[in-house]
């Protein structure tokens, strides 16, 4: 049996070992930068395997940094996420339902990262018995990313080094959408990302009364001129807008800006999102603090620069108008992705040989009931039809580019991009049970991503594909030798270093689960 084969092998033999890993995590629902028991995890399965396991790596508290080698040779890495998204509280059903005990609110699995994260693990587990089996010496490299949805821990592990000394890097991800579903990724990668959290605190709301200018630009949060009146009494500090109304000023005149900023077109966007609770207080006293998240996608670094500094204006004018500080907190500075032709054909390569996942007919028996219930008649055959089809990588991009403006070099957002600057990096999409027709409510993806039977064929052929293209990438030297030369070449063309220049985020109000005497509850 060759070595190939043996993965492969492996990888089918723990069939229903990897389902019960991909229900775990996806129960879990945990979102960015809170996925304890996800991290908790996957550290406890890989040591069981026999990997040295660096927990907190990069000094994120959900993320790790796993090893395990078999002599001195490459070294081939792999990757898991496994945050979900607030607001997303789907069980594993065919109707909408949140998990056992919990609100729709609280945090569920959307793209999903429950099957992304074990898929890979799936396919870094086969290649270790492959190795084993076959005496085939390297380094197995597996770190786990939190916060993707924010694009949060890979800028901080390359600027830490996590990723170098590394000869290629395996990036999957589920894909819907025709013509991604089951191909890799060629010249348009993802694009650049930038996302901070603007703290509004509103320290001194007696002094706000009495405040006048004093200068053309006053900074926000100063001291009020000696002679200027403060307000008489403390139960009249409700007269201060404080920081709720900093947050609303912010809101509204980013978004009066926002076409100027960043026009919405080719895929790229501003969004806004507003953490944590109202912080309400008494009626007669301001909120003290509050926290807007801005996620600015665009094609290139300076683009996301010249957003940032107009986010900052409107920051500083709105802190002036309502007698508050303001700062911002970095979650992520990404770089646009570099492709690396050699290493996605290897990986092109292993995805021919496995083929694309199929569904049985019990999937399929469940994705018609999901029709039923989202109100739309069941199919016979409820799939979308590319699930079920190959694209070459070259005939994606060509379908890519027509849609794209022809100076747009890149499209769409995450932060594997990051990976690209430090090793070969091949992006694997393999496709997540989808239905055909629609339009359907969001409860209806996210319950495919939970139910057994419609994940799992997408979890084991991605488990496949990376162990194939590891294997492959262990063993063949002038494979490396074309990655490494051509990773060598387009960094040389495009020299950059890590953006990040932040410590992690984890101190802001994330949401979260809680234990409270009521049981467990989400916040």
């Amino acid at each position: 049996m060759s070595a190939e084969a043996t993965a492969r092998a492996w990888v089918t033999a723990h069939r229903s070992d990897l389902s019960a890993a991909t229900a775990t995590i996806f129960d879990y629902g945990e979102t960015a930068w809170r996925e304890y028991q996800s991290a908790a995890w996957y550290v406890t399965r890989l040591r069981a395997e026999g990997f040295d396991v660096e927990e907190g790596s990069g000094g994120m508290p959900t993320a790790f940094c796993a090893h395990w080698t078999n002599g001195p040779g490459p070294t081939i890495l792999m990757y898991a996420e496994y945050d979900g998204i607030p607001g997303q509280c789907q069980a594993a059903a065919t109707h909408e339902a949140p998990r056992s005990g919990l609100p729709l609110s609280a945090g569920g699995h959307t793209d999903p990262h429950s099957g992304l994260g074990v898929g890979a693990l799936g396919g870094l587990l086969a290649t270790k018995a492959a190795m084993e089996r076959h005496g085939i010496p390297g380094t197995l490299r597996f770190t786990g990313e939190p916060a993707e949805k924010v694009r949060g821990s890979k800028p901080i592990h390359a600027a830490r080094g996590y990723y170098d000394g590394l000869d290629a890097a395996l990036s999957f991800h589920p894909y819907y959408m025709d013509p991604l579903c089951n191909t890799v990724r060629w010249d348009t990668h993802c694009g650049a990302a930038y996302s901070m959290v603007y703290r509004f605190t509103c320290d001194a709301p007696h002094l706000w009364g009495g405040r006048r200018l004093t200068s053309s630009r006053p900074t926000p949060g100063s001291a009020l001129s000696a002679s200027a009146p403060p307000i008489p009494q403390a139960h009249s500090d409700v007269r201060a807008p404080g920081a709720q109304d900093a947050l609303v000023h912010m809101y509204h005149s980013a978004r009066a800006l926002r076409d100027a900023m960043l026009p919405h077109r080719g895929g790229w966007s501003i969004s806004e999102a507003i953490l944590g609770p109202g912080h309400a207080t008494a009626d007669n006293l301001p909120a003290r603090e509050t926290h807007l998240q801005y996620m600015i996608r665009t094609a290139t670094i300076a683009e996301a620069e010249q957003v940032t500094a107009m986010l900052d204006q409107c920051a500083e004018a709105a802190a002036a108008l309502t007698g508050c500080a303001v700062q911002r907190v970095w979650v992520s500075k990404s770089r646009p992705g570099l492709p690396n032709h050699a290493i996605a054909r290897v990986v092109w390569e292993a995805l021919q040989t496995v083929g694309a996942p199929s569904w049985n007919a019990e999937a399929t028996t469940l994705a018609r009931e999901i029709q039923s219930n989202a109100g739309t008649p069941p199919m016979d055959n409820p799939w979308l039809p590319a699930l079920t089809q190959l694209t070459d990588p070259r005939e994606a991009e060509a379908q890519l580019r027509d849609a794209l403006p022809p100076n747009q070099l890149n499209s769409t957002s995450d932060d594997y991009t990051e990976m690209c600057w430090h090793a070969p990096t091949a992006r694997l999409y393999i496709a997540r049970p989808t239905l055909r027709g629609g339009p359907y409510p969001p409860w209806v993806m996210n319950a495919l991503g939970g139910l057994s039977p419609c994940i799992d064929p997408m979890v084991e052929t991605a488990a496949q594909v990376l162990a194939l293209s590891a294997l492959r990438l262990l063993q063949d030297d002038e494979a490396r030798t074309k990655g490494r030369d051509e990773f060598a070449r387009r960094t040389s063309e495009s020299p950059t270093s890590p953006l990040c220049d932040y410590a992690p985020p984890t101190d802001l109000p994330w949401p979260e689960y809680v234990t409270t005497p009521r049981g467990p509850d989400w916040r």
